[in-house]
């Protein structure tokens, strides 16, 4: 018997083992949600309960159960998130509400971000609402970082907690702690977490280049609320990731091409502010929320012979009110960004061949956002927002630009358990500032820049019989005029992209567990052709068809929770190569995980838990890794198997 037929038999198992359970309300955990009652029905949640479940050290470990979310690269710090097809920086991406200014360089990640850190991620793909922020081209992602209130037991005004953990592959140690407290209405929190380790093996027992742990995470916050519901916070979030890359920290090697080392260190860091003002106890039309934030992010290369320091950063801020009413809720507001993108090469061997180079764009905007229940049965978001961009280039070129943007979807019960969904969304995106260390101050802007506009579309089922759940959805992504700069080529370069798919959900929940399958085919093409991973460069990547599955029981009476999770990526055939040619097949794979759980009954502030990942020892490379389609690629191995253990005491 393969693997994965005795995976999907195990699963089929729990489904046939769960027959005794209670009926209940479904409980969709990090699934796809479609048709909930506020018209959110186009979302995928991450909760707090999926994060204490899923235990992530990374974007691979927090997504791994969603069959459309594809994460490229095994080191944190070269990760890229795709959402349906298209990478993250098409999307509006926020932490704690403030904009993410991350498009630094193409080899390493766009949003580096410790999972540690989070009690909640909330995505929408392709429609995103008005009030998602500007450039929502193919949907939106929010993170949220973890508050007093999520963590300090009812009847508690101080708290804290540490967490130990040990990886064997690499012998990867961390330590995360925190302390927290509630007095009168003041609210405070710290947190950092520490890792290190050596190189991590992949499944053949061949060494990761560059794939050592040296990570340094920390979130504070300070918050006041009075007794009649005003609210002030001011949070402060840093990850910072130093370590030797391989020369190119999105790949592997390189099979020919220039000499260079194997490594170089990557020494990168981000930072987000956040300051809101917030109304807790609102009163029908009166639910004010105001944020002023800054995010930066900075990469350093040193090398022997020349020095690189890239910086891209975003001042933004909004005035928003949600007013309430009987049957739902109107968001209206403005909000504004400066962004900036800025690079500072020295060769050392020549200094005069030394320049900086800066890119930058400010945008205000206004939205309005209304998610009404029309009827028992319809339930509605729709909204619009409209946008004015003045964006400056290398060389002071300047151009101002303007759009309208719109969105609608509905949910309609056709029965007590069919609901059937659809949405579209038309975007103006602006002028997308150019990656850092492309950017080129001999630019001339020759013909100007065009802003990007995209249009999403999707439609689907979801279907309720009784602890079961079983959803689908079609969706497309278009983006037009998509920014495709290069050095030499010039700064006006664009490129047209299409992502089209469908996935598939079934679900079952019992009292104290649940079993789910996931399925997603996705195609995505670059000016009509197939997609590759070097021309789809902060655009889209083969992705192909991929299962995931998911199951967890606990044992309540003993506090024993046990779990598993599996991905079956089949082999791609479509995809391409930088010179429009047909590129060599991705191979499939196979990967499997498992966890066990266990709080004492009588130490409830402790928690054990042991897993094993890549169980079966599979050498593979992540689908939405690069440059897997290429000869001359060696792309990165995920770790090999790996056992896990940790220690949870909360005080």
């Amino acid at each position: 018997m393969s693997k994965s037929a005795l995976i999907l038999f195990s699963t089929v198992s729990l489904f046939s083992l769960a027959s005794y359970a209670q009926a209940q309300d479904v409980t969709e955990l990090n699934r796809i949600v479609i048709g909930t009652a506020g018209g959110d029905d186009n979302s995928v949640e991450v909760t707090d309960e999926d994060l204490v479940r899923i235990n992530p050290v990374d974007l691979q470990d927090l997504f791994a159960s969603e069959p459309t979310i594809a994460v490229g690269s095994s080191l944190p710090m070269s990760q890229k998130l795709y959402v349906n097809g298209v990478e993250e920086t098409n999307l509006s991406v926020r932490i704690d509400g403030s904009r993410q200014n991350n498009k630094i360089f193409h080899h390493n990640s766009t949003t580096l971000i410790d999972p540690s850190l989070l009690k909640a991620v909330s995505i929408d793909p392709g429609v995103a609402p008005a009030d998602a922020g500007p450039g929502a081209l193919a949907g939106a992602v929010q993170y949220e970082t973890k508050d007093v209130r999520d963590l300090l037991e009812d009847g508690k005004s101080f708290g804290g907690y540490t967490l130990n953990e040990y990886s064997s592959n690499g012998g990867v140690f961390s330590t995360s702690n925190a302390l927290y407290g509630l007095q009168g209405g003041f609210e405070f929190l710290g947190f950092f977490k520490y890792a290190e380790g050596g190189l991590q093996e992949d499944g053949s027992g061949t060494d990761i280049i560059g794939s050592g742990t040296q990570l340094l995470s920390g979130l504070g916050k300070v918050a006041y609320q009075s007794e009649e519901g005003h609210r002030l916070e001011f949070s402060y979030e840093r990850v910072n990731d130093d370590e030797a890359r391989p020369y190119r920290a999105n790949i592997g090697q390189i099979l020919g091409g220039r000499p260079v080392p194997l490594t170089r260190n990557y020494d990168l860091a981000r930072q987000n502010v956040v300051m809101t003002y917030s109304h807790e106890a609102p009163t029908g039309w009166w639910d004010p929320t105001i944020q002023l934030a800054y995010s930066v992010t900075n990469l350093g290369i040193d090398e022997t012979n020349q020095q690189s320091y890239g910086k891209t950063d975003s001042l933004n801020g909004k005035i928003e009110n949600r007013f309430g009413l009987d049957n739902g809720s109107v968001t209206a507001g403005v909000d504004f960004y400066s962004d900036k993108a800025d690079m500072d090469y020295r060769l050392l061997t020549n200094r005069a061949s030394d320049y900086v180079s800066a890119e930058k764009a400010s945008n205000i905007g206004a939205y309005a956002q209304a998610r009404l229940d029309l009827t028992d049965r319809l339930h509605t978001s729709f909204g619009g927002r409209a946008d004015f961009q003045s964006f400056t280039g290398t060389n002071g070129y300047s151009n101002d630009v303007s759009g309208l943007s719109g969105n609608f979807s509905a949910a309609y019960d056709l029965t007590d358990f069919l609901t059937a969904s659809a949405g579209v969304s038309h975007v103006f995106g602006g002028i997308p500032l150019a990656e850092n260390f492309i950017q080129n101050p001999a630019w001339t802007y020759a013909g100007g820049v065009e802003a990007v506009r995209a249009n999403n579309v999707y439609a689907g089922l979801t279907a309720r019989l009784g602890d079961f759940d079983l959803s689908g959805k079609v969706f497309q992504t278009s983006i037009s005029n998509a920014r495709t700069p290069s050095w030499g080529g010039g700064a006006g370069l664009n490129k047209d992209m299409k992502s089209t798919g469908f996935e598939l959900g079934l679900g079952y929940n019992w009292a104290s567990g649940f079993a789910r399958l996931g399925y997603a085919n996705i195609d995505t093409t670059i000016d009509g052709a197939a997609s590759d991973s070097y021309n789809g460069n902060y655009l889209t990547t083969p992705i192909g068809q991929i299962f995931t599955l998911e199951a967890a029981h606990t044992f309540v009476d003993h506090g024993v929770t046990i779990g598993a999770s599996g991905q079956i990526v089949l082999s791609e055939n479509s995809t391409s190569t930088a010179t429009g040619g047909v590129g060599q097949a991705l191979p499939g794979y196979e990967v499997f995980n498992a966890y066990a759980e266990y709080t004492p009954t009588q130490y409830e502030n402790l928690t054990f838990r042991a897993s094993v990942n890549n169980i079966f020892d599979e050498t593979y490379s992540a689908r939405a890794t690069y440059g897997g389609e290429y000869a001359s690629v060696v792309p990165l191995r995920e770790p090999g198997r790996t056992f896990k253990v940790s220690l949870k005491a909360k005080f």
